[in-house]
């Protein structure tokens, strides 16, 4: 799998919203065009993104182990792994191809920086990653290995997953960190403001981290994340905010930009993309 450096894919991370939302009427008493401004975001990535990646390794907010763990099905099936939806939302599909081989290499790059990992043919891919693919590539047509987070979700731990990966870049493979930036769905659902102050401190303390002017300073700021304003109120337990830390690790000197910004029910939400 070889690539010339000028081709090298960008490293993403990218908001997924709220179980099949793109696929559903939004529920009474919420907006309309709800999700309207983050769906037409995933589908300019597909639009947009030249040369097309040979495949993605999608790192999702929804699988963790033990260690790094890599979806290795040649046909993966899906995970639905939501709850409460209606019930044409339990039979989408997404009719994309593994790669044992990328899964394979992430082992081999993982393994020559001393990082355990492991494999899984059985799981599906959670909603995390054929949600929002189903938008950016709706053909099925870019084959796609989903990553674990590892358990603890140490940040500087994933920082350096990410820098592992790194070489996959020139190699044709889309790495993308999938999450949201804010995920405190008490407080989002509540619509009521609460939390708007804090997640908008949160959302701007995050485009500074991720558009720091190096990377050493970017990741610095990123391992202390919990450190930030108003960073326990947008995220109370991290596992939507960690996704970003692989891409941002997998950008090596590359500066990030904010792709993606909007106020869903009052909340500052953002995406990055870097290179």
């Amino acid at each position: 799998m070889s690539q010339a450096s000028n081709n090298r894919m960008p490293t993403l991370y990218i908001p997924h919203g709220g179980g099949p939302c793109f696929f559903m009427d939004v529920p009474p008493g919420m907006p309309a065009d709800m999700w309207d401004r983050m769906e037409e975001h995933l589908r300019n990535i597909g639009r947009s993104l030249e040369p097309r990646p040979k495949a993605a390794l999608v790192i999702s907010a929804h699988w963790e182990a033990p260690h790094p763990t890599l979806n290795t099905a040649r046909q993966p099936s899906l995970l639905f792994d939501y709850y409460g939806f209606p019930e044409h939302t339990y039979h989408l599909s997404y009719p994309v191809s593994g790669s044992p081989e990328l899964a394979a290499r992430v082992r081999e790059l993982l393994a020559e920086a001393g990082i355990e990992s492991g494999s899984n043919e059985q799981r599906g891919l959670d909603h995390g990653v054929f949600v929002p693919f189903k938008v950016i590539y709706p053909n099925a047509d870019i084959p796609i290995v989903e990553m674990s987070l590892r358990h603890g979700l140490d940040p500087a731990e994933h920082l350096a997953i990410g820098r592992t990966l790194a070489p996959l870049r020139d190699e044709g493979v889309l790495i993308v960190g999938s999450g949201m930036s804010f995920h405190n769905l008490r407080t989002l659902l509540a619509g009521d403001g609460r939390d708007d102050d804090t997640a908008e401190a949160f959302d701007a303390w995050l485009d500074d981290a991720v558009t720091a002017p190096d990377a050493q300073t970017r990741n610095k700021l990123l391992a202390a994340w919990s450190e930030a304003p108003g960073a326990r109120a947008s995220h109370p337990r991290e596992e939507h905010l960690l996704p970003l830390m692989v891409a941002a690790g997998a950008a090596g000197e590359d500066r990030g930009r904010r792709s993606y910004s909007e106020k869903l029910l009052g909340k500052a939400l953002s995406g990055f993309q870097f290179g």
